[in-house]
């Protein structure tokens, strides 16, 4: 599902779908990393356009590779938490979840959380809100799926995205392959149109 339903975010008002539409901005997220090959020209590619994202880091993955965890704050992104090893919570006890999500945070210190795959029961959700602003999107790119072609990934985008859209990509070596070809893409349409790409905490709902 490349765009989320309207009528899905009323039913989880407690989740973020989408930020404040009144100007051309767009939040890039980036999940699963920091991956080194992947991650790094992420940030690369965001500097050429004066782009800021917001990195869902893995904690595994900030263990791997603490300089390049460093590197996106020190470029001016922002980091969140996406557990600690990935968990899915539908298929995951609460206690172990709860664990998983602050074994995470030790390594990342945000108040913004995405669950793994999106799934979260409603019982993760009510403990978790109070201490996190629990960040879901409104745009998939799709560049996860090795049997989309990127020129998909790319239409996904910009059929679905307007103004206050998040947007997910993953800087993972399973979307390598797509991603390298439509963030370029993506960057270079929107920039074109006058939009800005933000840090979804320069939002004015996190002021």
């Amino acid at each position: 599902m490349t765009k989320i339903p309207d009528i899905v975010k009323p039913l989880a008002s407690d989740l973020i779908w989408n930020l404040s539409p009144q100007t051309q901005t767009l939040y890039l997220t980036f999940d699963d990393g920091p991956v080194v090959g992947v991650t790094d020209w992420v940030l690369e590619i965001l500097d050429r356009y004066n782009a800021k994202a917001t990195f869902f880091c893995v904690g595994e993955n900030v263990e791997r590779n603490p300089e390049l965890f460093e590197q996106i704050i020190k470029q001016g992104h922002s980091v969140a938490n996406h557990s600690y090893n990935h968990l899915n919570g539908w298929k995951t006890s609460n206690f172990t979840y709860y664990r998983n999500v602050l074994k995470a945070d030790e390594l990342i210190g945000s108040k913004l959380f995405r669950p793994p795959y999106g799934k979260i029961t409603r019982q993760q959700v009510k403990s978790l809100k109070k201490k996190y602003k629990i960040i879901m999107w409104d745009v998939l790119s799709g560049d996860f799926d090795e049997n989309l072609k990127s020129e998909s990934c790319i239409k996904n985008v910009i059929k679905a995205s307007k103004s206050g859209s998040i947007i997910v990509f993953h800087d993972s070596e399973k979307s390598k392959s797509n991603l390298m070809e439509t963030l370029p893409e993506i960057l270079r349409h929107y920039t074109v149109k006058g939009y800005s790409f933000k840090n979804i905490d320069q939002d004015e709902k996190f002021r």
